[in-house]
Order: C-alpha cells, then sequence, then structure tokens
C-alpha cells in the first residue's frame, strides 16, 4: 500500500474557530485518544493484525471519524515519529540553554526520547514490526531520523565545541553511533520485557561516554602509546636475546 507522504498530510484538519475553543480542544482529545488506543492495540495485537475497525472501536468513535485525523493506519506510526522528532527538539533547545556538562545532557536526552510510551515492549515490539513490514514506513521513518541524527549531531558539535566531547570524530558520526546505541538496547530490552531499561540505558551511555569524551580519548591515546612502547621494548628485548 502506498502512504502518501508526511509532507501530504503532516497533522490534522486545521479546526474552525478560535485558538482553544471547545470544538479545538475536542478535536485534538479525539486525535490523542485514536493515536493511544491504536499504540495500545500495536501492542497488544501487532501492527499488522490491528485494523482500523479495532482501533475506532477500542477508542469508541466511528470509523469515519478515524480517517479525520489520519490518511491510513500507517500514519499512526508516522505521526508517533513526528511525536518523537518535536520532543528532541525540545531537549535539544532545552540542553543549549543550560550549563549542564555534556554527559549530563546527554543521559537527560536519552532518558527523555525513551519515556512512555516507549517504555511499554509491547509497543516498541510493534513498532519495530511495522518498520520492518512496511518500505513506505520505512522510508518515512528513516527521512525523519536524518534530521535527528541532524540535531543531535548540532548537540555533541557543541560539545566538541566547549572540549567535552572529542573532536577527531565527526560530530554526526557519534551522533549515529548513539542513536544505534538507544535502538538497540530498546531492541534487546523489548524482547526481555522486564523493568531493566533504565538500567540498560545508564550502562550503555556510560561506556559510550567513555568512548567519545574529550577525557576518555585522551586516555585511550595515552594508553596506546603505552601499549606501543611496551611492544616495541619487548621486541628490541627478544632480538636482544636471540
Amino acid at each position: 500500500m502506498k502512504v502518501p507522504a508526511l509532507s501530504e498530510h503532516p497533522l490534522p484538519p486545521p479546526v474552525a474557530g478560535k485558538p482553544g475553543s471547545r470544538r479545538e480542544r475536542r478535536s485534538a482529545e479525539l486525535r490523542e485518544r485514536l493515536f493511544r488506543s491504536a499504540l495500545g492495540l500495536f501492542g497488544k495485537k501487532g501492527f499488522l493484525e490491528t485494523t482500523v475497525e479495532d482501533i475506532t472501536e477500542a477508542a469508541d468513535v466511528g470509523k469515519g471519524t478515524f480517517f479525520n485525523y489520519f490518511p491510513s493506519k500507517d500514519h499512526i506510526l508516522l505521526a508517533f515519529s513526528e511525536m518523537q522528532l518535536a520532543r528532541l527538539e525540545v531537549v535539544v533547545d532545552e540542553i543549549r540553554q543550560s550549563a549542564l556538562p555534556m554527559r549530563e545532557s546527554l543521559r537527560g536526552l536519552v532518558h527523555r526520547m525513551t519515556e512512555a510510551p516507549i517504555q511499554n515492549p509491547a509497543v516498541v515490539r510493534a513498532l519495530l514490526q511495522a518498520y520492518v513490514s512496511s518500505p513506505a514506513i520505512r522510508k518515512e521513518v528513516f527521512r525523519l531520523t536524518g534530521t535527528h541524527q541532524r540535531l543531535i549531531g548540532g548537540l555533541l558539535r557543541h560539545g566538541q565545541e566547549r572540549g567535552e566531547v572529542r573532536c577527531d570524530v565527526p560530530a554526526e558520526e557519534i551522533a549515529q553511533v548513539l542513536r544505534q546505541m538507544i535502538f538497540g538496547t530498546l531492541l534487546f530490552w523489548s524482547l526481555l520485557g522486564d523493568n531493566s531499561l533504565t538500567a540498560r540505558v545508564e550502562q550503555s551511555l556510560s561506556l559510550l561516554w567513555g568512548g567519545i569524551s574529550f577525557e576518555g580519548s585522551a586516555e585511550f591515546s595515552r594508553s596506546s602509546s603505552r601499549t606501543r612502547r611496551t611492544a616495541q621494548s619487548l621486541n628490541k628485548q627478544g632480538k636482544v636475546k636471540r
């Protein structure tokens, strides 16, 4: 099935009336109810097995109401991806305006990006199922994740300028590794389905920071130099003995 591009349907149709009017609030509530009902069903039944009728029944609205807000079931997931992007933009902006060390900033960013509904392992598995099964969804999600990477890369460049993040690797490459770390941690945790997500995120971040921090990079460089000198010394000793 062809999924219309997000640019064609970025938001539900505008609602006439004054901002904050009863009708506008009602529209936002209906969209939220459909969205939450769909995610809940994706987690329980799976993305492929959930129908639009299932979603409207769970949300207690007519089938026609669904299409006033989402052109297709696939667009629920695209809306979710847009929601995550909007959340990331807010978090990055807050970090840039704060004086927090970059390590703490990245820690806060990752924890904010793995808040509910991501904290439901069944929802994570359903999202992965949808991404794998639908090339159209995958294409749109990859387009959005490119923006994710640029935002995080900009934040890491800020850390490089402050001398907190190593400068011998481009910021966007580090951003890609960070995103892969988040994705891998979520994937493994979703298969377990236990309450270890926070601990796993903390462990992954700690190990990652050791590799990308300026101090970690400098220590690695010193350690590598010591290792090379030791190896050279041992080689010389071996030659003398021979």
